[in-house]
Order: structure tokens, then sequence, then C-alpha cells
């Protein structure tokens, strides 16, 4: 029992990464999660109490009680209602209609649902590594920078802010083809095309995590259905309106709780048939789980698909982009004149690009729109400072042009 308290233990300071948002932790940190605890709920009734018991004749021993016992958990059971004729053994094919097989594959069952809402994860974590950026760390940094004294948050934000630069400097294409620049300004402005060269492969992948969640949550409804083979998909509209007409909520037809079990047992030359009466205390639990999880897999998939949408429009056009960095280069005095303001658009879509805009508003979910405002405002001075630096470039090499022709 101590190394189980330890083990939980472990797993509960383990440290949440910042590579993502509340949304995406609620599928793949929570959910999976409640699913684990639900596992282990089960599995312990299941293998540690008794999950069936059987009402056997008089005449059985008590060795016969419990063979009945097992072989009824690993032999499906069927559901009669009480106030229902029990098919005569010429209608067999009756009860096979009725059968429950479902219950003894919960746990397993659970365990897939669980590593369903992680494998999304698992794939942003692998792709992202590919970017070129390293959003846990940038964002982790962040966060902490928010927690440190006044020289400490300053040093941290500026080591930030160059390191976040050579990040974005090593997405940047090195050709300067005429189909290049054709290719950037589709990808810039119309999402025409996806890629690291492009600056945004981080959002194309963090797109597809949150569209495979949508899928998974979703799928989730329709894959218990299948299983649990009970029109599973409205189970929850069933249990609201039994509550909101003031009737009993039973799920006996979905859970039930008592079952019949069929079995033969050979006698020397012939076979004795059994029909005999069960109670499955285990669908106690699985009803509540399952109640639970109708209701929590709508609740996420709701705020998947909101949060879908509304990334969607951060990222998509290049305006809203643009208005995103022009409040926290306003908030921190930035741009005063009519060219700053006309060179914010180059900032957004040339340097920043949707990756670089993408780690800010990911830093600002899970840090404070003040450090985005200060990592912005320095990114602004070395864009400004690069910016001035190929300006003095390009008229010294102007000024030599000239000389040289009219040394000529």
């Amino acid at each position: 029992m101590d190394s189980i308290i330890g083990s939980v233990g472990r797993v509960a300071n383990v440290k949440v990464r910042n590579d993502d948002d509340i949304v995406d932790r609620l599928n793949h940190f929570y959910t999976t999660g409640i699913l684990i605890i639900f596992t282990v709920v089960v599995s312990a009734r299941q293998y540690v109490g008794d999950p069936i018991r059987c009402w056997c004749p008089a005449e059985f021993p008590g060795t016969h009680v419990d063979y009945t016992n097992n072989l009824c958990w690993i032999k499906d059971t069927y559901y009669i209602p009480m106030e229902s004729q029990v098919p005569s053994l010429e209608h067999m094919h009756l009860r096979k209609e009725k059968e429950i097989n479902y219950y003894q594959w919960v746990p397993v069952m659970l365990l897939i649902q669980a590593l369903l809402f992680y494998l999304p994860c698992i794939i942003w974590r692998i792709l992202n590594g590919h970017s070129g950026i390293n959003v846990d760390r940038i964002v982790s940094l962040a966060s902490d920078a928010m927690m440190e004294s006044p020289e400490n948050r300053a040093r941290s934000l500026k080591y930030l802010v160059r390191h976040l630069d050579r990040c974005l400097d090593n997405q940047r294409e090195t050709r300067h083809a005429c189909c290049v620049k054709l290719r950037h300004i589709l990808s810039a402005n119309l999402n025409l095309l996806c890629g690291r060269k492009y600056g945004n492969f981080l959002v194309a992948v963090y797109f597809l995590m949150k569209i495979l969640y949508i899928i998974n949550a979703i799928g989730q409804l329709f894959l218990l259905n299948e299983f649990l083979g009970s029109n599973y998909k409205v189970y929850g509209f069933e249990v609201l309106q039994e509550l909101t007409e003031g009737k009993e909520w039973s799920g006996s037809h979905r859970f039930p709780k008592v079952t019949m079990c069929d079995f033969r047992i050979r006698q020397i030359t012939n076979l004795q048939h059994y029909s005999v009466q069960c109670v499955l205390p285990i669908n106690i639990f699985n009803e509540k789980i399952y109640i639970f999880m109708w209701f929590w897999l709508v609740f996420v998939s709701i705020c998947t698909c909101v949060n879908f949408v509304m990334w969607f429009w951060y990222m998509l056009f290049p305006s809203t982009r643009i208005h995103f960095v022009k409040k926290f280069l306003k908030l921190m005095e930035r741009i005063t004149t009519g060219p700053e303001r006309k060179l914010v658009g180059r900032f957004v879509l040339d340097y920043l690009r949707h990756d670089g805009v993408f780690t800010l508003r990911l830093i600002g979910k899970n840090s404070s729109e003040i450090v985005v405002a200060e990592i912005v405002a320095g990114l602004w001075d070395i864009y400004r400072s690069k910016k001035s630096i190929q300006i003095r470039t390009n008229i010294t090499g102007h000024d030599l042009n000239v000389i040289e022709g009219e040394d000529v």
C-alpha cells in the first residue's frame, strides 16, 4: 500500500509541459488521468472483490459455486427484465441477442481511451521538435521569469529574446530566387504552403493536433456506442430527460445488475444444462463511470471545437496577427511615428511570421501579457537594428558603385 501511495505521489509531481494551452491539457492530461483512475477503480473491484455472484442450486457444494461464479464471469451473461419471460431452450437465439459482453473488458477499454487521448500530444511533441523552435523551453523560461527578482527577470528576458531571435533566423530561407519569394508571400498572406522555411510549421502541426483531439473526443462516443452496444450516443439525453421528468434514474437495460447465465456440466455420458441468476456488482461502478464519461466527452468536444475555432481565427488572418503584436508595441511605447506603424506589418509577416506569433500567444496563455509585451519590445528593437544595418549597407553599396562609376 505504501508503494502504491508513493507511486501516485510521484505521478502527481510530474512537471506539466508548457507547449500547449489549457484545452490541450484538458484532453491529454486531465482526461487521461481521470481514465486511469477509473481503470484502477474497476480493476480493483474485478480482481480484489467479487465481480459476480450467482444464485446456484441448493445441491451445489462450495467448489461448484466457485466454478459457476468463475464460468459465468468469463462467459457472457444475458439480461432479461424480471417482468419478462425467459426464452425457452428451444429459442436459445433469443437469449444470445440479449447477451452482455463488455463488462470483462472495461479496464482494457478505459486504458485504450486514455492512450487515444494522449496520442495527439505525443504526435505534437515529436513533430514540434523538428521546427527549430523549442516551444516548451521558451514558454517555461517566460513563465519562470515572472517569479524572479527585477535584475534576474531582465537578464532572463534578454536571454530569451536573443534565443527566440536565433530560432526565428534558423527558420529562414537563405535562397533569394523569385519562386522562393513567391512561395513565402503565399504562405504568409494566404496560408497556402506549410513548412519550416515558410515560418508556419509549428502552426500547421498544432492545428493537426487540435483536429486529432476533436476527432478523438467525438469518435470516442461512437466507439463506446459500439463497445457497450446500447445506443450510448443518446445516453446522457435520456438521463437528463428522466431527471427533468422526475423519474427515477435507471440504467438497468444498459448496465444491468442482475443477469442470467447458461452453462452445461458434463456428467459421465450426459450433459446437464443449468440457467442461474447472477448479480453484477461491478455494473454499479460501470454505470456511474460511463454516465460521467458521456457528459465529460461532450464537454471536452465542445471546448476543443471552440478552442480550435479561436486559434484558427488568431492565426489565419494577417490583420489579426498584426493587431495582436501592435497592441504590445503600443503598450511598450515602441511605435510613435507613421513609418514605424507601417513597419509593424513587415515585422509580423517577414520577421515573426506564423510560428513567432504563435509562440508569443502560447507565452501569453502560460505566463502573462506583460511578459509578452517585454519580449515583443525586445524583438522589435532587434528587428529595427537589423533593418538599420541593412539600410546603411545598401546605401554604402550604392555610394561605392557611384564612386567606381566616376573613376571609370
